[in-house]
């Protein structure tokens, strides 16, 4: 049995980046059915993104569809192309207290309101001597699940 004081319920996102959102937006819902939902902009964060679903209900898996601001900027949110995993977690808050209590390194900023309105924060894709523990060379966006996605998730284990 772990200590681990949260569950990862399931995937909430990836995010793919490119240079032309237009592209992105003809491959992925002309072209392979995702349904929009809504849009993105931050200037500190470099993104312009599109954001599509897949899927319905608390089991739908948003595809962001990012571009960067300013190509010569970071971050580089179009490389690499696929930029980052989200992964629901039913309680973020108590998830990275004990990463980060083993190790785990995260991305500046900490727990913050994400594009979708979710509270979420970012493990880093690499190590350092302080925290040596990572993503492994991949963006992980750990995501607070709202009471719906976790009572759906609960169900479906059952």
């Amino acid at each position: 049995m772990s200590d681990r004081p949260f569950r990862v319920l399931g995937l909430q996102q990836i995010a793919v980046g490119g240079r032309d959102k237009a592209r992105l937006r003809n491959l992925w819902i002309d072209l392979l059915g995702l349904h929009s939902h809504g849009t993105y902009r931050s200037e500190k964060e470099n993104v312009d993104e599109d954001i599509a679903v897949a899927g319905s209900g608390p089991f739908a898996v948003e595809v962001d569809l990012m571009q960067p601001v300013d190509p010569d900027r970071s971050p580089k949110v179009h490389d690499p192309a696929l930029n980052h995993v989200g992964l629901w977690v039913d309680d973020l808050a108590a998830a990275v207290k004990w990463l980060e209590g083993k190790g785990m390194r995260f991305t500046p900023g900490g727990i913050r309101k994400g594009a979708a309105g979710h509270d979420v924060c970012f493990v880093h894709p690499k190590g350092n001597d302080q925290f040596p523990l990572c993503g492994e060379g991949v963006l992980i966006e750990l995501v607070q699940a709202p009471p719906d996605v976790v009572a759906a998730h609960a169900t479906a284990r059952a």
